[in-house]
């Protein structure tokens, strides 16, 4: 397995900046952010999703784009993804990101998964996933980019199993899932070993956070007496060490991409234990 960085997660540093503090930390590929700063956060302190300095521009122009390929190329980085915040139905926006991965010779992007707030009925949202899947998976097998949807609280893909059922009619060449613990510490929790072997060929990239629950002081009423927060990826509900284990398993030999957003460190340093740690678990 080899290490990647999501750059949402290092928001203060420039993509020259980042490109070599993965290098020193020995961390070997990068997510790029795909995303626009609101002008109105651009004066702001750098933040995760709003003044975020390592974020590709939604309108990205060739140029722009040749920052970001020379920034890894300078330090012999991978750019591993572009990764994007599309809603379903998109299929423009999703056509954008692929070319804007496959200029950078990325070789995934996240596509959309819609949320889950009781508005509407769990089928007729995975009907529409399937829809704008439709359409999408033929454009990632024209740019040659795999498209992923991520296990992600808040959503009908919140599980493994969950995510499965709206990958599993595709090429898993063309479509595949990105597997987060660290969000299913919030919601879609299975066991891990049984989750990827679920997957199986689908299962194509790890994001690697943790979280735990605690206590919410200020809660007016039992059902929302716990909240969920971030925390480095040493601590936290997710033994990161039985992931890994059952990741060799499984024969997973992609990615391990760093997404911490505990905010305990700065940036460069964040990665330097992140690589120390995970390293220290292959």
């Amino acid at each position: 397995m080899k290490l990647s960085v999501f750059t949402v997660s290092t928001p203060d540093l420039t993509p020259e900046e980042l490109a070599l503090a993965a290098k020193e930390a020995g961390i070997e590929g990068i997510e790029w952010r795909f995303q626009d700063v609101p002008e109105d956060a651009k004066d702001e302190a750098p933040s995760y999703w709003r003044n975020n300095r390592c974020s590709i521009a939604t309108r990205a122009d060739d140029e722009l784009l040749q920052r970001f390929r020379q920034a890894a190329a300078a330090q012999g980085r991978v750019s591993v993804s572009v990764t994007p915040y599309l809603t379903v139905g998109d299929v423009e926006g999703t056509e954008r990101v692929l070319q804007a991965a496959s200029r950078l010779e990325a070789s995934f992007i996240r596509l959309a998964v819609p949320g889950y707030d009781r508005t509407k009925h769990v089928r007729e949202l995975m009907e529409q996933e399937l829809a704008y899947l439709r359409q999408a998976a033929p454009l990632c097998k024209r740019y040659g980019v795999k498209g992923l949807l991520e296990t992600h609280h808040g959503t009908i893909a919140a599980s493994a199993s969950a995510a499965l059922r709206l990958v599993e009619e595709f090429d898993p060449d063309t479509v595949g899932v990105l597997y987060d613990p660290g969000n299913m510490v919030h919601e879609g929790y299975e066991n891990y070993r049984m989750g990827m072997e679920l997957l199986g060929p689908y299962l194509a990239h790890v994001h690697v956070k943790n979280a735990v629950w605690q206590p919410d002081g200020e809660a007016s009423d039992a059902s929302a007496a716990w909240r969920v927060s971030w925390q480095p990826i040493q601590r936290g509900i997710v033994p990161w060490s039985q992931v890994i284990e059952d990741l060799k398993a499984v024969g997973y030999d992609g990615y391990l991409g760093v997404e911490d957003f505990s905010g305990e460190y700065a940036s460069r340093d964040m990665l330097m234990r992140f690589s120390a740690y995970l390293r220290s678990l292959l």
